[in-house]
């Protein structure tokens, strides 16, 4: 195994490529839908432990486990394929998520916005969207780019995220937190 200087300057040199790739093809736009389609990928790879194996597989050749990474995430953005093949063709694929972590720090400190993750039961409309935009850009003091999540399962209300930080401002949360205080209170089941 390798030492961790050295995992982490591969790290750093996935995420910087990447970065540097998606933001030469199209800009702003090409590192935010690289960046969500990347933790889409986790999404799926947390569930597929089949293809997380096979990506990292030495009984494979470079080439069959570059060309199964290819063939799997063929219609993604170019840049997310190719990385996502170099890592497997060096059994690199298990370093994917630090990977994806690396990349949405890059965002703030090699391009100087944030990612803002919003979710809401309803989809925003222009209003609202300018609203949480100017507020958010007030508050963390840079550009900001929102991506809109609609979940009814948060029952109104909404939830921010944005790095290391988070806002629950739903309605869901709040219910919970009326439960929890009441079970504390009157010891009853809520």
């Amino acid at each position: 195994m390798a030492n961790r200087l050295v995992i982490n300057e591969t790290i750093a040199a996935y995420a910087n490529a990447a970065i540097d790739g998606a933001n030469a093809t199209g800009g702003r736009d090409a590192v935010v839908e690289v960046r969500n389609q990347m933790r889409q990928i986790l999404g799926f790879m947390a569930t597929n432990i089949d293809l997380r194996l096979s990506l990292d597989n030495e009984a494979y050749t470079a080439e069959e486990r570059q060309a199964l990474a290819g063939n799997v995430f063929d219609g993604y953005n170019p840049v997310v394929k190719e990385l996502l093949g170099v890592m497997a063709s060096r059994c690199d694929a298990a370093l994917f998520r630090r990977v994806v972590s690396q990349y949405e720090d890059l965002i703030e400190s090699k391009l100087n916005f944030n990612v803002v993750d919003v979710t809401t039961v309803v989809e925003l409309d222009d209003n609202l969207r300018t609203v949480i935009t100017n507020k958010a850009e007030s508050d963390l003091g840079r550009d900001c780019v929102l991506v809109e999540h609609i979940d009814p399962s948060i029952q109104g209300g909404i939830i921010l995220s944005t790095g290391d930080r988070y806002v629950d401002a739903s309605v869901r949360t709040q219910f919970d937190k009326a439960r929890i205080a009441l079970k504390k209170k009157d010891g009853g089941e809520c």
